[in-house]
């Protein structure tokens, strides 16, 4: 899943593709991808992109005064076209949700994988209309995102789980499951440590989230939408390395499988040397 770091290197390199462009038309394929009907998307045609833009993990590509905001979900991308061939619904696994073509022929390819459609397009005068964005969180590379805001954000959370309180867009915009195991790694917290921290702990917490995400925005800068993905597997530490050593310690990275989700950790780093039991009923540990 495109988390906040992917979604801010692709406003970067579409902003420099799109910006000033005229807008032809865009081509909706998956019909229950597109979560708007006024305005409708025949009211793009001729219009010019004058920013991207991200809130979140939404991308937001405003033309006029109108708005295309895009979350590409668990399995969505986005693909620069130098000419757009004719439509096609599927290619391999990946099926073609939508199409934005410009007034050259040039344009995007919003696709999604897997069987699983939970991408969405909006067409919008205005981001706040779009459900998801109006109940985001604060973005945490914003400048009003200070620790003083982190620790009260934990002190609002209780007794909530780590793990589930860096991944709610509601409490923090942009962290999904890949980048809330490499925080938690980083801090060397357990995924179920409540979040009633210690003034010290929430400090590590708060250093380990800013460093993680500003790193793998450095190392995403500048790089073209085709190689985000390789670029993002490549820098993570634990999530999606289920038996691999830790790059820290040596000890074997460890995995807990939910009914809808599965998240990696390292035990020596972040648990104490316990493994967590593999199953949704697992033990709390501080």
């Amino acid at each position: 899943m495109p988390e906040l770091p992917e979604v801010h290197a692709l406003t970067t390199d579409l902003g420099a593709r799109l910006n000033g462009r005229v807008i032809d038309r865009l081509d909706v394929i998956a019909f229950a991808a597109l979560k708007t009907y006024d305005p409708p998307v025949s009211a793009l045609s001729g219009t010019t992109v004058h920013s991207v833009t991200r809130h979140g993990k939404f991308l937001d590509i405003a033309a006029d005064d109108l708005h295309i905001v895009i979350h590409l979900a668990r399995a969505g991308w986005i693909r620069w076209r130098e000419n757009a061939p004719a439509l096609a619904a599927r290619a391999g696994k990946t099926a073609l949700a939508a199409r934005l073509v410009l007034d050259d022929g040039s344009g995007l390819d919003i696709t999604e994988a897997g069987s699983k459609k939970s991408l969405s397009v909006s067409v919008v005068r205005d981001p706040a209309e779009v459900p998801g964005i109006a109940r985001l969180g604060p973005d945490p590379l914003q400048e009003h995102f200070t620790l003083e805001t982190f620790a009260e954000i934990l002190r609002s959370a209780g007794k909530s789980q780590l793990k589930g309180v860096l991944r709610n867009q509601s409490i923090i915009a942009g962290i999904g499951n890949a980048y809330s195991d490499e925080i938690l790694h980083t801090a060397r917290m357990s995924p179920f440590k409540p979040a009633t921290l210690t003034d010290d702990e929430v400090a590590r917490l708060f250093d380990a989230l800013q460093f993680t995400l500003r790193n793998a925005i450095e190392r995403a800068d500048g790089l073209a939408a085709s190689e985000l993905k390789k670029e993002k597997k490549s820098g993570l530490q634990v999530h999606g390395r289920t038996g691999e050593p830790c790059p820290v310690c040596g000890d074997m990275v460890r995995q807990v499988i939910f009914s809808d989700t599965t998240f990696q950790y390292c035990p020596t780093c972040q648990t104490g040397g316990k493994v967590l039991a593999d199953r949704v009923l697992s033990r709390l540990l501080k």
